[in-house]
């Protein structure tokens, strides 16, 4: 990774952050996306410009790092995220296609703006950004694109119409770009997160009823003890260090690795 260009949407909080840190911590220079003054209801634990500087000189005690703002569900946005990165370190070796959203609940209740929105950054986002990187990449003597998909790719659970639908399109997605530029040396793999202790997670996947952190986290991991055949929750690490073993294998390309304690296995 030593030297090699990174740019990591959504990279300013949970596991975006946690794969820009393992990209800077083997000696990649990364750039991160992410919302930053757009951000909203959608942004979880982050929203204003502010936030997303102060994420990246964070993640500068790790290695060397910048930071643009950007929307992955506007083109002209994923066009100026990959010219600051340009710009910034002279090129683009990996893209991480990490920007994401997640909405729950009955398909008959299950509003039509949701259904847009997550489809809008969890599918189309990847398209845009791949898109708009291909030239860079192409340019690249050892190029990767790496997709956050999901363990709710490979299976259908309730009550996640859109979000499993959004996942399982991007695996499939995943899939075909790695046969569509395999002749330019362009190896495409996705990372299916399982359980992790994210604000995603706390905050909206697994409700409770109480609002102290440390309680959240305490309850979580009784819960995941139970579900994960290893018996403990995946942390954002464990996506870091995914991510950096796929942008380094020479010969893996079309692969949706799992990363969920044995949660799901295939």
């Amino acid at each position: 990774m030593q030297g090699r260009v990174v740019l990591v949407t959504g990279g300013a909080r949970g596991i975006g952050r946690a794969i820009s840190e393992a990209f800077l911590a083997a000696g990649a220079k990364v750039m991160i996306g992410d919302l930053g003054a757009k951000a909203g209801d959608w942004a979880y634990d982050l929203s204003g410009a502010e936030a997303l500087q102060r994420s990246a000189k964070e993640q500068s005690a790790v290695g060397e790092v910048n930071a643009t703002e950007l929307d992955v569900t506007d083109a002209s946005s994923c066009a100026a995220a990959v010219a600051a990165t340009v710009t910034a370190f002279g090129g683009i070796d990996v893209l991480i296609n990490n920007a994401g959203v997640v909405q729950s609940g009955p398909i008959g209740e299950f509003s039509e703006r949701d259904w847009d929105r997550i489809f809008a950054v969890n599918t189309k986002g990847i398209y845009l950004m791949v898109r708009a990187a291909l030239p860079a990449l192409k340019r690249s003597r050892n190029a990767a694109i790496i997709n956050t998909a999901s363990i709710a790719g490979k299976q259908g659970y309730r009550n996640m119409v859109a979000y499993c639908g959004s996942k399982f399109a991007a695996i499939g997605i995943t899939q075909a770009l790695a046969a569509e530029l395999a002749p330019d040396n362009i190896r495409v793999n996705a990372i299916c997160p399982g359980m992790v202790g994210t604000s995603m997670w706390l905050e909206h996947l697994m409700p409770m009823n109480t609002l102290d952190p440390a309680a959240k986290t305490a309850e979580f991991e009784r819960a995941m003890k139970e579900m994960i055949p290893l018996g403990r929750p995946q942390t954002a690490q464990d996506m870091g260090a995914a991510a950096v073993f796929l942008a380094s294998a020479p010969n893996i390309t079309g692969v949706s690795l799992s990363v969920a304690g044995g949660y799901e296995m295939n």
